[in-house]
């Protein structure tokens, strides 16, 4: 979604997800990345750069490089 960061490989982008740098091929999608990070089919949530981004746009949001994710995961508990 931005400009910024370092391209590292061809066809690569780093990226910031959860605070740890990730490579990602050009092109990932955040629905891709979510799948990726978790199975849970209810109660994620993510951003990009500060900003929820609504499950339903998941799909369509590609990210870029330098790109900052973050993906929480509701937990019950007490």
């Amino acid at each position: 979604m931005t400009t910024e960061g370092t391209r590292s490989e061809a066809g690569t982008y780093a990226v910031s997800v959860n605070g740890e740098r990730r490579e990602l091929a050009a092109g990932t999608t955040l629905e891709a990345l979510v799948a990726e990070l978790t199975s849970a089919p209810r109660g994620v949530a993510a951003a990009v750069n500060e900003a929820v981004v609504p499950r339903g746009a998941w799909t369509a949001t590609v990210l870029g490089e330098g790109d900052r994710v973050e993906v929480l995961t509701a937990v019950q508990g007490g």
